[in-house]
């Protein structure tokens, strides 16, 4: 590789930080906050809270353990962007407030788009199998009865 080549790259590579650097200044409306835990389901068995836990909560709860990349844009706005929007639709930490978010949570994950499979792969051990699945659904219809 010659030098004209070797600038080149390293040019691009400097122009990459530079636009990742000021990408941390740019403001963004959401925050990586957890607020209050107002009311939580009483799961029906133990095996259906760890299901929910390992594959949901992080967007679906207020205990959302914040992974490093949530505080480095552009995918710090990804992973609020999608916290928030999750906890919108269905928030276990708000059950008391549930307004057949459950119903819908059902059809969700029946249907295979919860997880999706963007967090899925960011999170292999999110990935439900047909028995999880079929546990969490089943403990999300018995709650909502």
């Amino acid at each position: 590789m010659g030098p004209g080549v070797q600038r080149t790259f390293a040019a691009l590579g400097g122009l990459g930080a530079g636009v990742l650097l000021a990408l941390q200044f740019v403001p963004f409306e959401g925050e990586r906050t957890n607020p209050p835990v107002v009311a939580e389901p009483d799961w029906p068995d133990p095996a259906a809270r760890e299901v929910f836990e390992t594959s949901c909560a992080a967007c679906h709860s207020n205990r959302t353990d914040w992974p490093w990349y949530s505080n480095v844009a552009p995918m710090s706005w990804l992973v609020v962007q999608d916290v928030m929007e999750g906890r919108d639709e269905f928030n276990a930490s708000r059950w008391d407030e549930d307004d057949g978010e459950a119903d819908d949570a059902v059809e969700e994950v029946l249907e295979g788009s919860m997880p999706p499979l963007s967090y899925v792969l960011a999170h292999p051990s999110a990935r439900l199998t047909g028995a999880e699945r079929d546990v969490l659904v089943d403990a999300l219809r018995a709650m909502d009865d």
